[in-house]
């Protein structure tokens, strides 16, 4: 039995889908019916996670990529680093006047994981499906 969501990007409700349609539940499915994001195991230990504002949409649908488990990895935030979807310090370039920091993560298991591009994602660094939002959708990443 699939739950019926809204699906938000920042306050805007964009559409009301069931959660098997969800990047979620596309990327990470579960043999119960709740789909399970990844957590971050370090999380607490920054405070990048908290930054108000996302980064400019690099690109509209999530990227795919095997990580290991205890290695601490830099995700970028701003969208702009070349090495997407991980940070290589674009940022610190002072001409882009950019206010994002990267956020550090490790995951909990090696495994092949789903992480977000269009950077508008609650679950950072982890795709949660905001990129199919239209909002998202309108914008002229990728």
């Amino acid at each position: 039995m699939n739950k019926v969501v809204n699906v938000f990007l920042g306050q805007i409700p964009c559409y009301t889908v069931r959660t098997s349609q969800l990047c979620v539940g596309r990327f990470y499915g579960t043999a119960g019916n709740d789909p399970k994001i990844p957590k971050n195991v370090i999380e607490h230990l920054n405070t990048a996670q908290e930054q108000q504002t996302n980064g400019v949409v690099y690109d509209k649908k999530p990227f795919r990529m095997e990580l290991e488990e205890g290695k601490r990895y830099s995700w970028c935030l701003c969208g702009r680093s070349k090495g997407q979807p991980l940070c290589d310090g674009t940022h610190k370039l002072v001409q882009y006047k950019i206010t994002q920091r990267p956020i550090r993560f490790q995951v909990e298991k090696s495994g092949t994981y789903w992480l977000c591009n269009c950077k508008q994602t609650k679950n950072r660094p982890f795709c949660d499906g905001t990129h199919k939002c239209e909002e998202v959708q309108k914008t002229a990443g990728k």
